[in-house]
């Protein structure tokens, strides 16, 4: 760590009621913050004889909820580092110390908008990545990084509108049938899929989209992109300028059907990684499922981190409750078709995968016609007791 080091704990954040089984907080009256001692997890969960003594993780964006899976293995003794925009502690779970530390790494702006394949690449110290099934795609030819386990079932994207503007929308077919315009951002692959699918028209896409409210605010004309578990709450709840619903339909729902959040590792550590990730990876699915049935310890983690931060994006406790509430209902975080949390049907990855590449080859990408969903995909990590 740096001297811009921050030291944050969650017994701060919570309160000492609010302490898993297992924390002792201890007040530090030099004002670096609480002093966490936590207690060893079980044997059976111990990764310090299995894994690196820390195990570094790329995150897709500024820490937020849907990112919970790896987030809640973060212990209560972490540490912020705001010149790195990483924060790190023990690894933490079944309420216990597993032996090894936890890197966490924000991304997005912090990365430079930079995608976290490139990142992986770029940095041989990470050690694995959170990343869509659909970047993974766009990744495949020459940074190839291979998904064990989804934190998320489904794609969280959808194209928003406002209601009062455009009363008669029930979905994006109806904004296709129009001459509106969507705005999404430059990298998104989805507004393409949908322009494919004749859904949208091709002259409707403005790739402006920045993340900023201003423009769906001064034109409620637009439809625009956006995340189920964000924007839509933020739309009426945070942005002074707006304070009223907006209206959306999720791209899964007219066949964008891609696993979101990936963890994900190069191809050529898994089987240097592959006792560790045996272990692993099975938390990660518990912890997604821990946070469905209780978010509110990595809410509190989250919104610690982030207000650590002045260059992060404003978080919430009101907007992290609302999101979990969004994931749960709108069956993101939640149990695969076999009943087990983070599973792969390979039948999905694989169909997935083939819808995406011709859309993609036709956006300029030199992919081979075909990728097996196993080039992609490796599910034997994976804990069918998580159900």
């Amino acid at each position: 760590m740096t001297a811009h080091r921050t030291t944050r704990t969650l017994a701060a954040a919570l309160g000492t009621a609010a302490l898993t089984t297992g924390l002792v907080a201890c007040s530090d009256d030099s004002g670096s913050g609480a002093n966490v001692d936590i207690e060893p997890t079980a044997e059976e969960y111990r990764l310090d004889d299995v894994c690196p003594e820390n195990i570094d993780i790329q995150l897709q964006w500024q820490p937020q909820s849907d990112q919970a899976g790896v987030i809640g293995l973060m212990g209560a003794d972490y540490a912020v580092d705001n010149e790195s925009k990483s924060a790190s502690g023990s690894l933490v779970f079944d309420g216990g110390d597993t032996g090894v530390d936890l890197t966490l790494r924000a991304g997005g702006a912090s990365i430079g908008f930079q995608s976290v394949p490139d990142q992986m690449y770029t940095d041989e110290s990470i050690d694995l990545g959170l990343v869509h099934q659909d970047q993974m795609v766009v990744a495949a030819d020459s940074q190839r990084v291979v998904g064990l386990t989804p934190l998320l079932k489904t794609n969280p994207s959808i194209v928003m509108w406002d209601p009062e503007t455009h009363p008669d929308w029930e979905g994006i077919e109806d904004i296709g049938g129009t001459d509106t315009p969507v705005v999404v951002s430059q990298d998104q692959v989805f507004p393409r899929w949908l322009v494919a699918e004749g859904l949208l028209d091709q002259d409707q896409l403005d790739t402006s989209y920045d993340g900023a409210p201003a423009r769906f605010v001064a034109d409620p004309t637009i439809a625009q992109q956006g995340f189920a578990n964000s924007e839509p709450y933020r739309y009426e709840n945070e942005v002074e300028s707006w304070m009223k619903p907006v209206d959306y339909q999720l791209v899964r729902d007219v066949g964008y059907d891609t696993y979101g959040a990936n963890l994900t590792v190069r191809p050529e550590r898994i089987e240097e990684m592959s006792d560790c990730l045996e272990k692993l990876v099975p938390m990660v699915q518990q912890t997604g499922k821990n946070y469905v049935e209780d978010p509110q310890t990595t809410n509190a983690l989250i919104i610690d981190w982030v207000g650590s931060d002045n260059a992060f994006n404003p978080y919430t406790a009101e907007e992290a409750a609302a999101s979990a509430e969004t994931l749960r209902d709108e069956d993101i975080i939640a149990p695969g078709d076999d009943g087990i949390w983070g599973s792969y049907d390979m039948d999905k990855a694989q169909s997935a995968i083939d819808m995406l590449i011709p859309v993609l080859n036709d956006s300029g990408s030199d992919l081979p016609e075909d990728i097996p969903a196993d080039n992609l995909f490796d599910p034997r990590f994976i804990s069918e007791d998580i159900s």
